[in-house]
């Protein structure tokens, strides 16, 4: 390790004891002594400079009470506003509501509701109970014979009326909502207070006819206020920005217009306030800040009796100073000081012994440190300045100094900031421990960690030594297969030598496969490197899928189009994985609800970019929560005559590739859906090699 390692032509020498420290200089840290006429004439300015803050911050106070006192009447202004903004909205959805029951009573046959007369009134909301709120309402079929005659005295009253009208039947129609039109206009063209509402009622998707009401805004807006509301607020109904309610004649800067959001209609609620009312509480806060700096002034007065005090305390601090000196001498972690430069102010003699130098050779010195190591200079340079200008993060740095004598040390850094007696940062102090010890005891756990995952390897390896005999299966049963089909045709002399030699071929084939995957199995029991190769992983896993056949009762969908993926991995233990995983989704498929049984195989990649999903879901009856954990454990299985190895050896080949397997339920199909996860490669080829599984 580089810890262990000397620099070339470093003479080992005995450490010689360093001579005493330099005595230190606490001149930054501590503040001269004034004399007492300079104190007295100190005092007197500020006194003086006090008063002058008293009095600008009477007058700051004042004018931030007058400016808080107009933006919280702002503010309030605009809370009542969007209050009666989401009420209007409210009582309109409500009565839209209103208007979609006698609809549906009107289609039900139920007491004459037509557009000749208006039906029974229902127990509505708030503006269906407003007097005079409705001028008039009735139902309208799909194609009316004769129109209303409310109806008919608009459309005549203006041309604009009759256009509106209609454009608020088709967008009700269209839209398959409600829709407004208006206000009104009369034959000279002012505008009215009459607005129509449309509510469409839909028979089984087919458009049966629209229920239509003539409301009055004045009075619809007089209804939704509440008495208490104008008590201290001027309500008007404007348009497009201009007043034709002739409600209020407020025309303030304060006023709020606050859009009543009808569909088809540009109407506003103007709230304009009636009066300001006084904040109460800034008021106080100005009796107590004026309080507060009245005693602040005898706070002033008081000080001058304790300046007698300060000697008394400066006498003591030169004593703990000496005190905290020798106790500074006397730890095993070492300390040292920056200043705001990159300069050394001070060592201890633990710092010292740390490193192997002494007090006067490091105290002084700028970066680059004579105990950083050669190799990691420039490293250690920038975390020096980043820690000049940071400090360290509550958790500490972890770096490498180099002793003396040559070897490595390792510790642990924590920085504080070095202020004065002012509060002003001056440096930083640092507190360095050797965790030399720790790191080796680190060392040696990860060690034993190696170790300990080595023997669990070998239990995976003893996993899938028991199940050999079942990965061997389908290639010696076909070569078995291919050996008395042969023999058969040899015997009653009914092959030629062309159809011999690609049967020849198949079954060497079929046994170089059988050997691969031994030669795979031992190689992975002793903890050999893997044959990692260069795969691209969506034609890999669409091969391996069109390699299965599915039963009658399942269908098997292949990988969809999708662009290349590219990993390193093993392609006889990964074909291994999928062709494990899409069986057991084959067996499983036709065991759920769905008559015809699915299984889907899909290839994506994660959000962040970096690894490769393979998934494999089902239509089954699923993975059951309690066996989430165990299903992927040596000898756990649900499936009658199974030996509990597929999804263990699956998961140990994952890991292998440094990968994992999950299961949770697919959303779709309503089964099991098994994603196998692996990095992709960071440098995929720029031609993609001829891959073979």
């Amino acid at each position: 390790m580089a810890g262990m390692l000397r620099p070339a032509g470093f003479a080992h020498t005995p450490m010689q004891p360093s001579p005493e420290p330099p005595s230190l200089d606490f001149a930054l840290l501590q503040q001269r002594l004034p004399g007492q006429s300079l104190r007295n004439r100190r005092t007197v300015w500020w006194m003086l400079g006090l008063l002058l803050l008293v009095l600008a911050s009477v007058v700051g106070l004042v004018l931030y009470l007058h400016a808080f006192e107009r933006e919280e009447e702002e503010r309030r202004r605009v809370s009542d506003g969007q209050w009666l903004e989401q009420s209007v909205r409210f009582h309109f959805n409500r009565l839209e509501e209103d208007l979609l029951v006698l609809a549906r009573q009107a289609m039900a046959g139920e007491p004459a509701a037509s557009a000749q007369g208006n039906p029974p009134t229902p127990q509505g909301g708030l503006l269906w109970n407003a007097p005079g709120a409705i001028v008039w309402h009735g139902w309208q079929p799909r194609q009316p014979q004769v129109p209303p005659a409310r109806w008919l005295a608009e459309t005549s009253a203006h041309p604009a009326n009759g256009e509106a009208l209609d454009s608020m039947l088709d967008i009700a129609a269209g839209l398959r909502r409600s829709a407004y039109a208006g206000p009104m206009r009369r034959a000279d063209g002012t505008l009215t207070g009459t607005v129509w509402l449309t509510v469409p009622f839909f028979e089984r998707g087919e458009f049966a006819g629209n229920y239509v009401a003539a409301l009055d805004m004045d009075a619809c807006v007089r209804g939704l206020v509440p008495p208490w509301f104008h008590q201290n607020h001027a309500i008007g109904l404007v348009t497009d920005g201009a007043d034709t309610a002739a409600v209020s004649q407020t025309d303030t800067p304060s006023a709020y217009l606050a859009p009543m959001n009808l569909p088809g209609t540009d109407l506003f609620v103007e709230v304009a306030p009636l009066g300001s009312q006084p904040a109460t509480v800034p008021r106080i806060f100005l009796l107590v800040a004026l309080l507060f700096l009245l005693g602040m002034l005898v706070s002033l007065l008081a000080l001058r009796r304790d300046i007698g005090k300060r000697q008394h305390v400066q006498a003591l601090l030169q004593a703990q100073v000496a005190l905290r000196t020798a106790m500074e001498s006397s730890v095993t972690i070492g300390l040292r000081a920056w200043a705001r430069d990159g300069r050394v102010l001070y060592v201890n003699e633990a710092f010292c012994r740390m490193v192997g130098y002494t007090a006067t050779e490091l105290v002084g010195r700028s970066a680059p440190m004579p105990y950083w190591p050669a190799h990691h200079a420039a490293e250690l340079d920038v975390l020096h300045r980043d820690i000049i200008a940071k400090g360290t993060r509550d958790a500490g740095l972890e770096v490498q100094f180099q002793h003396r004598d040559g070897h490595l040390v390792d510790v642990l850094i924590h920085e504080a900031p070095l202020t004065t007696s002012q509060g002003e940062q001056i440096g930083w102090m640092s507190s360095v421990l050797d965790i030399s010890e720790r790191k080796r005891a680190q060392r040696l756990a990860a060690l034993q960690q190696e170790k300990l995952e080595a023997s669990g390897r070998l239990v995976a390896v003893g996993e899938v030594a028991s199940t050999l005999a079942h990965e061997l299966n389908q290639p010696l049963s076909a070569l078995s297969s291919f050996a008395n089909g042969l023999l058969n045709r040899l015997r009653s002399h009914s092959i030629t030598l062309d159809e011999l030699e690609p049967v020849v071929e198949r079954m060497a084939r079929l046994s170089e496969k059988a050997g691969g995957i031994i030669q795979r199995v031992n190689a992975f029991a002793r903890q050999r490197e893997l044959s990692r190769e260069q795969l691209e992983l969506v034609g890999f896993v669409r091969r391996c899928v069109a390699a299965q056949t599915p039963p009658p009762q399942a269908a098997l969908h292949n990988v969809p189009p999708t662009p290349p993926m590219w990993v390193l991995a093993d392609g006889l233990l990964l074909e291994h994985v999928v062709t494990n995983l899409v069986g057991n989704a084959l067996d499983w498929a036709g065991r759920g609800t769905i008559p015809n049984g699915q299984v889907r195989v899909w290839v994506t990649t994660s959000d962040d970019q970096a690894l490769a999903q393979v998934c494999v879901a089902d239509s089954g009856p699923g993975v059951p929560d309690e066996h989430r954990e165990s299903i992927f454990n040596a000898f756990f299985s649900t499936k009658d005559g199974g030996m509990g190895m597929g999804l263990a050896i699956c998961r140990s080949i994952v890991e292998a590739h440094h990968g994992r397997i999950e299961v949770q339920r697919d959303a779709d199909l309503g089964g099991a859906r098994f994603t196998v996860w692996l990095p992709l490669e960071a440098n995929p080829p720029d031609e993609h090699p001829q891959e073979t599984a």
